[in-house]
């Protein structure tokens, strides 16, 4: 895996507020290692000869149609919340602005 791609499971861990056991940072370590070292073996591969078939994109009749169903209430989801003000849900402030 090439350096400018290692990342660091419990610094995401810590940024997502995530409390991870050490054999989970190790686990999740190595999954994500197995990741970011199979993206670098994707970005080896030279497409330059196929790049008309990647920028067709999507059909309209490839897309399934949006349907509305019913979902939980808004008052429900407020309920639920740790906490609320105004019909919204508060969060705690992860970044200073």
């Amino acid at each position: 895996m090439s350096e400018n791609h290692s990342m660091n499971v419990a610094y995401i861990a810590r940024l997502a507020s995530l409390e991870l056991s050490d054999q989970e940072k190790e686990l999740f370590q190595a999954q994500l290692d197995q990741v970011l070292a199979y993206v670098d073996q994707l970005n080896e591969v030279d497409l330059s000869e196929n790049i008309c078939q990647l920028n067709r994109g999507l059909s309209l009749s490839e897309l399934r149609d949006d349907v509305a169903k019913e979902s939980i209430s808004h008052e429900d989801v407020i309920q639920n919340a740790p906490a609320s003000a105004d019909g919204c849900i508060r969060v705690p402030k992860i970044i200073d602005q």
